[in-house]
């Protein structure tokens, strides 16, 4: 097995960050300016494992968890696996536990939801942040005024049948998903035919490796929390900061060969972020956009950091 697909590649720490929250991460460059990594669904920190030893190289402290219920990571012990729920551990682990006051932050897809509410909730936290292929805030009059159609296309209503199935049927899903094998092709599902990634970007060994965690029901379970909070099946544990603008200075990419991520996601950035660097449209990546264009990425994001200073 290469180095890159395994799951010890890096050593793993933990820490309580919340009363019973426990959190799962990895860490490379201790001592350079912090940036942290944050995965979405159906991903763990392993998605970033193409960019840990690359971002540490250029001089950051690179900090990746598992958010909560998935991969490494704890349970909630409250029950919530909403995006405020998500930011306050985060912001608990950089700051309360690794003494960070500052940070900059990555994420796409959930990942890059909690990185917009991280910089929205807790101001002056993150300095610089990169989204790509991410959820992005719900403004709904002022992307209709600035001429951004955001209804959903049959397309996007093809590929998006999983969000109505986790967000309002999730125990019944679980329940057809009774195996591990069911559990991880379901899962593979999304690293293939389901058009997420750019054709052929996964081997099926990779494919193996992402999906290895989702193999437990009750990872598999939580990691829909979040889709069944923003269609109120389950509760949130407080609302949202995503329903205003950003002005916290933004890197947007945006990878082209994504079937469920708004195809006006590079207009949306425009009215979403007030200092935006971008939209980039990268050619030959999909939703994995780090993983799928790992040395592109790398670059982009240590340019765009360049300049930040620790302490």
């Amino acid at each position: 097995m290469s180095e890159e697909l395994r799951g010890a590649a890096f050593e793993l720490e933990r820490a309580e960050v919340r009363p019973g929250v426990e959190i799962a991460f990895v860490r490379a460059g201790v001592g350079g300016y912090p940036l942290l990594l944050l995965h979405g669904w159906p991903e763990t920190k392993r998605i970033w494992w193409r960019n840990i030893a690359p971002l540490a190289q250029a001089g950051f402290e690179v900090i990746v968890p598992d958010l909560r219920g998935y991969g490494d990571s704890g349970l909630a012990p409250d029950g919530f696996y909403d995006l405020a729920a998500h930011a306050h551990d985060m912001h608990a682990l950089v700051c309360d536990v690794l003494g960070h006051e500052r940070c900059a932050a990555a994420g796409g897809d959930l990942g890059g939801g909690v990185v917009q509410d991280l910089g929205l909730r807790f101001t002056g936290f993150i300095e610089r942040q990169v989204l790509f292929n991410s959820v992005l805030p719900l403004l709904g009059k002022a992307y209709e005024d600035a001429g951004i159609a955001t209804g959903p296309s049959r397309e996007l209503r093809m590929a998006a049948d999983y969000f109505v199935r986790q967000g309002r049927e999730a125990d019944l899903l679980a329940a057809e998903l009774d195996t591990p094998g069911r559990r991880r092709r379901y899962v593979g599902e999304f690293y293939g035919h389901r058009f997420w990634a750019t054709p052929g970007a996964f081997s099926r060994e990779q494919v193996e490796f992402m999906t290895e965690p989702f193999a437990d029901p009750e990872r598999l379970r939580a990691g829909w929390g979040n889709y069944e909070s923003a269609l109120g099946t389950r509760p949130s544990s407080e609302p949202p900061r995503f329903f205003e603008v950003s002005d916290v200075p933004t890197l947007a990419l945006y990878g082209a060969d994504d079937h469920v991520i708004w195809r006006e996601f590079p207009q949306m950035c425009e009215v979403a972020f007030t200092e935006l660097i971008g939209p980039f449209v990268v050619q030959r990546a999909g939703h994995f956009l780090q993983w799928e264009r790992a040395d592109l990425f790398n670059r982009a994001v240590a340019y765009f950091l360049s300049g930040l200073k620790h302490g």
